[in-house]
């Protein structure tokens, strides 16, 4: 697997946009070509470095000039400024669903938001339930962490959270609390909230500015603008997230003691569904196949070690190997999935239109030039075939391993 090749489309994005405070650090600069005569031609800009009082120095060592006769490479480690507040003059609040135990686009999109309404001045502070698996809390725009850990927060527990966040309102008193408008637990938490501390919420709100917020009503043909109140439930691309500083996600503790809620709801946990049945609109994990699969009987097997929802491009689909309420894109179906696997599919526009709003794409192809693996946070070149075989015997023994564990 050594000759799998990697991408950053963060360090991709960078380089392509201009007004990034990184991109001239991102940029490669040649310090000598031949010219169409046969000449070698220098470029005086090139050659030299930057020295700690910020004046331009010439190394004459000749190791710039290859005058070694070795060809280096040096590698540039790309550091965000530090953002530290060690006083802040008042706290935002916010409580990120973290499905998987990870951040979701949906809730980086409110620590921007978040980062926005605190400016210089205020800080922001992410209160984190149960165990997470996240280790970038730095680079998505949080001050503070608050962890709460223990079975009490575990599976379906809100009232039980309330009373955390009560707990958090009355040490903190945040200027704002911001909670994902989402189906996977925020929207819930989030009118609960503003039920115990007797607040309007501002919902589906997708811009905050000036003090003012406005957010969708009216089924979302209309807008409704408000005053931001001190609860804000917003929607998906509310802000632009952070990507321009760290923050040092410092340990916050709670000094007082919560109290244990009595639940009302007993919660069984998670029922196990067939991935074939759930929509492809509400699919979390989808595994897509286009005209690059030629064995569909191994990409079946796939989906099935893998427990992801099949989907498709309209080649596949025209071409009779997936039914047409599979197709994937905007003449089938726009899905919101949290991983897209794509195989074997180049990326026409209206299947690109068709995942956008999906949280992380892979790409299995063997072009790596398409417009697929472009749009990927994860590529994988070589044959799909190969790989998927490679996928099932990992998931396969994997899955053994830990039934042998289980016994």
């Amino acid at each position: 697997m050594s000759d799998i090749i990697r991408r950053d489309p963060r360090a991709e994005w960078i380089a392509r946009n201009r007004l990034h405070p990184l991109h001239a650090a991102m940029q490669k600069v040649e310090a000598s070509w031949m010219g169409p005569n046969g000449l070698v031609r220098k470029n005086p800009h090139a050659v030299g470095f930057i020295g700690p009082n910020g004046l331009k120095r010439i190394d004459r060592s000749g190791a710039q000039q290859g005058g070694s006769g070795k060809r280096t490479t040096a590698t540039v480690a790309v550091q965000l400024p530090l953002h530290i507040v060690e006083q802040p003059a008042f706290y935002i609040a916010v409580v990120p669903d973290m499905i998987g135990g990870r951040l979701s686009s949906h809730d980086k999109d409110l620590l921007g938001l978040a980062h926005k309404l605190a400016g210089s001045e205020g800080a922001v502070v992410a209160v984190v339930f149960g165990e997470h698996k996240e280790n970038a809390f730095d680079t998505a725009g949080v001050d503070r962490l608050l962890h709460l850990e223990g079975e009490l927060y575990d599976g379906y527990a809100p009232e039980q959270r309330v009373l955390a966040l009560s707990a958090v309102e009355s040490q903190l008193a945040p200027r704002h609390w911001l909670l994902p408008d989402s189906r996977t637990g925020g929207g819930e938490l989030g009118r609960r909230l503003a039920a115990k501390l007797g607040e309007r919420p501002a919902t589906r709100v997708w811009q905050v500015a000036e003090g003012q917020c406005i957010g969708r009503a009216g089924a979302g043909q209309q807008d409704l603008l408000r005053r931001a109140p001190r609860l804000i439930l917003a929607a998906v691309e509310c802000a632009e997230p952070v990507g321009e500083s760290r923050h040092e996600a410092r340990a916050l503790e709670l000094r007082e003691q919560i109290a244990r809620n009595l639940p009302r709801i007993e919660d069984l946990g998670a029922v196990a569904v067939d991935p074939a049945a759930i929509p492809m609109a509400e699919a979390e994990f989808i595994l897509s196949g286009g005209n690059g699969v030629k064995d569909w009987a191994q990409f079946h097997r796939a989906a099935v070690a893998l427990g992801a929802t099949e989907g498709a491009s309209r080649v596949a689909v025209d071409d009779g190997f997936m039914p047409r309420n599979r197709q994937v894109g905007a003449t089938g179906t726009w899905v919101t999935a949290r991983v897209y696997l794509a195989v074997g599919i180049s990326g026409a526009i209206q299947h690109l239109q068709g995942i956008g709003a999906c949280d992380k794409v892979i790409a299995l192809n063997l072009d790596p030039g398409c417009d697929m693996i472009k749009r990927a946070d994860l590529s994988v070149i070589g044959d799909s075939a190969a790989i998927l075989a490679a996928l099932i015997e990992r998931v396969t023994a994997y899955r053994q391993g830990g039934a042998r564990d289980a016994a």
